[in-house]
């Protein structure tokens, strides 16, 4: 198993989980689209080359944020990763994937 982090604009933080959900992400035993969220601010400087979906290049950028954090089975984590990457709308999708200890 998995544990896969993300953080998406406000904007599109149910699209994003809806899309991990349907991929099959969240899912413990007898149940589906599990997820936990906090929110925060997010900040970065699109450099010279980039193409921000909010902000513009040069200017540092603050964004409300929620982090989605989920459990993933090892043989889809792929197909999960795509499904974020399909509505995720930045250009460089945060993503953290840890291994879970089987305790």
């Amino acid at each position: 198993m998995k544990k896969i982090v993300t953080h998406v604009p406000l904007s599109h933080a149910d699209i994003v989980r809806d899309a991990i959900g349907k991929a099959g992400g969240g899912k413990f035993k007898n149940y589906s689209f599990c997820s936990f969220s906090t929110k925060g601010v997010g900040r970065f400087l699109p450099e010279k080359g980039a193409h921000p979906a909010i902000g513009v290049v040069g200017e540092l950028e603050q964004v409300e944020e929620e982090k989605i954090e989920f459990i993933c089975d090892d043989k889809i984590v792929k197909d999960v990763i795509a499904a974020i990457k399909a509505v995720h709308p930045y250009e460089e999708i945060p993503l953290d994937i840890w291994t879970l200890e089987k305790l």
